[in-house]
């Protein structure tokens, strides 16, 4: 495997520099199951986990590699293993706070240059839940694209562009049905040699099936439409890197139930840019947009420019943001309370 078709570059090849003197190679994570790893080499696949070293000194689950990490590796060419030593520096990632109760960042995927967010063209369509999803790939450091998939079972398709659009301002929209073979010349534009695209979007709305439609074959297993709620089955259960033949890296990943958001302050200006710019324009500087006089927001939404409850979701992300990295913090200090705890532990045995 070539490393360049892998999406190596000058970024990685500076990072390696310094390993490269020790013996070590490097590989690129396609698929993680349990703190094993499927990693990509130039001599092809290897089964990896992280050295005793590397675990010991991982703080929290988002220290561990994640899919589409470049890793560095001794390899055991005749067992088909390696032991992972260190993951170089990410270019971009995706990330989220893990579901449920915990505050912990979980990466979706990495080294990323593209992510298609997927969203179905049918009773599943909802706005506010892609505002969500364009945030956290603005702040990813990969470029945001919006797929609407499964046109072929929409009647309102020029409504739902319009509603798209409202909230993504600035990203490409496709709408594609791999059902009817439609739209998909345009997103083959984005899966060029050595570039990554991650596909993300909730369970059923067809990221699989794109996957399969761009490889050609039925590689990845997919649902039909349940009749019931008219939602997709949830198929995908891992993370997935995918090297496609003609050029292009593909992440399929599964489907979420809720997108919890991790660090979004740079999405939520690129999301909600629109906002910002009218709050600059308020009379005050300190305007909380609840009445005062000269309030360009207010103003806004009593013209129509832009819909209240856009603003009401602006500020529930401000506040669900606010209150994470409030949480994050104690977190923080709680583990490197633990971290030292170990190194103290381990500093007495050696002096036994």
């Amino acid at each position: 495997m070539n490393l360049n078709k892998l999406g190596w570059g000058r970024f990685f090849e500076a990072e390696f520099e310094s390993y490269t003197h020790k013996g070590f190679t490097v590989g690129r994570v396609a698929l993680e199951h349990k703190r094993m790893y499927r990693v990509i080499t130039e001599h092809g696949e290897v089964l990896a986990e992280v050295s005793g070293k590397f675990r010991f000194n991982a703080a929290g689950p988002s220290e561990y590699p994640a899919v589409g990490d470049w890793v560095v590796l001794t390899v055991r060419e005749d067992e088909g293993r390696a032991t992972i030593h260190h993951i170089i520096n990410r270019k971009s990632k995706f990330s989220r706070n893990v579901a449920g109760n915990r505050t912990e960042e979980q990466i979706v995927a990495a080294n990323v240059d593209t992510v298609f967010i997927v969203v179905a063209l049918n009773a599943d369509f909802n706005v506010r839940r892609m505002e969500r999803y364009i945030l956290t790939a603005w702040e990813s450091g990969a470029n945001p694209v919006i797929v609407l998939s499964k046109a072929d079972l929409c009647h309102e398709i020029e409504e739902r562009v319009k509603e798209t659009e409202s909230v993504a301002m600035g990203v490409p929209i496709h709408v594609v049905s791999v059902e009817q073979n439609f739209g998909l010349e345009s997103l083959s534009a984005y899966i060029e040699q050595g570039k990554t695209v991650a596909l993300l979007g909730s369970s059923g709305v067809g990221k699989s099936t794109l996957v399969n439609a761009f490889i050609g074959t039925e590689k990845l297993k997919t649902g039909h439409i349940r009749k019931d709620d008219d939602k997709g089955r949830h198929t995908t259960t891992h993370r997935e890197l995918i090297v496609l033949e003609q050029g292009g890296i593909l992440i399929d990943t599964p489907g979420m139930r809720e997108l919890q958001l991790w660090e979004a302050d740079t999405g939520l200006s690129q999301g909600f840019a629109d906002i910002e710019e009218l709050a600059s324009q308020c009379k005050f500087r300190d305007c909380l947009h609840h009445g005062e006089p000269g309030c360009a927001i207010q103003q806004a939404i009593e013209e129509g420019t832009i819909g209240v409850e856009r603003y009401q979701s602006y500020v529930k992300l401000q506040k669900e943001l606010s209150y994470i990295e409030r949480k994050e913090d104690k977190q923080l200090a709680l583990a490197e309370k633990e971290k030292w705890k170990k190194i103290t532990v381990w500093q007495k045995k050696r002096k036994k």
